[in-house]
C-alpha cells in the first residue's frame, strides 16, 4: 500500500486500483477517478456468538470487546457506535481478525468490504454484525496531467456501474460481496 502513489507518480504503473481511499491530501499528488465504491468501517463477529448482532453488541455495554487496527482515531471510531465498549487496538489487520477468531473480542472493526467478503465466503466462520459507518470513497489513482486517460477511466467506471455494460461490475460485486448491486432504472441519472 505504501507504494501506490509512488508507483503512479514515477510512471511504474498507469493506474492504481487497490483499496485507495480518496483524500484531499492524496489528490495533491495524484488524480482520482470518480468513486467506484463507498467503503466504511463495519463490525465482523462470529456466527456462533451469542452477541453477534450490532444490537446485542451495543446492549453488552462495557462488557463488549472490539478489536481494530491501531491508529490515532481508532478508539473514537469504535466509540462513535459502541460508546461503552472496550477497544483493543492491534498492530496488524491479521491480528485484529485473530483476536476475533480466538474469542478475545466479541467483534472486529474492519473495512466493510472485508466484512462482506469474509461473511459471504465463509459464513460458517464469520458474521456481518449489521453495522457500518464512516463512509470513505474508493477511487483509482492516476498520474496528474493526463486528462484523456482520466476521462477514459471515469467513463469506463460510469458505464460499468450505471450504464449498459455492467455485467463484469455486477459479477464482481456479487462474487466479492455476496450481494446484488443496486437496481438501475432508466430515467434521470443516479450518478
Amino acid at each position: 500500500p505504501a507504494q501506490r502513489i509512488p508507483n503512479v507518480t514515477t510512471n511504474k504503473v498507469d493506474i492504481t486500483i487497490q483499496f485507495m481511499t480518496m483524500s484531499a491530501q492524496r489528490s495533491q499528488l495524484v488524480n482520482f477517478s470518480r468513486p467506484y465504491y463507498v467503503e466504511g468501517v463495519a463490525l465482523l463477529s462470529l456466527p456462533t456468538a451469542e452477541n453477534k448482532t450490532f444490537d446485542k453488541l451495543l446492549a453488552g455495554g462495557s462488557a463488549t470487546r472490539v478489536s481494530i487496527l491501531q491508529n490515532v482515531d481508532a478508539e473514537a471510531q469504535v466509540h462513535s457506535v459502541l460508546p461503552e465498549c472496550q477497544v483493543m487496538q492491534i498492530d496488524t489487520q491479521a491480528n485484529v481478525l485473530q483476536a476475533l477468531e480466538s474469542k478475545r473480542v466479541d467483534a472486529a472493526a474492519v473495512d466493510l468490504s472485508t466484512v462482506r467478503w469474509l461473511a459471504s465466503r465463509n459464513p460458517d466462520r464469520y458474521f456481518d454484525a449489521g453495522k457500518s459507518w464512516l463512509s470513505m470513497l474508493y477511487g483509482a489513482a492516476l498520474r496528474q496531467g493526463d486528462l484523456d486517460w482520466l476521462t477514459f477511466v471515469n467513463a469506463t467506471f460510469t458505464i460499468a456501474m450505471f450504464g449498459h455494460e455492467n455485467a463484469l461490475y455486477d459479477a464482481a460485486f456479487k462474487d466479492y460481496f455476496g450481494q446484488e448491486p443496486p437496481a438501475r432504472h432508466p430515467g434521470f441519472p443516479a450518478i
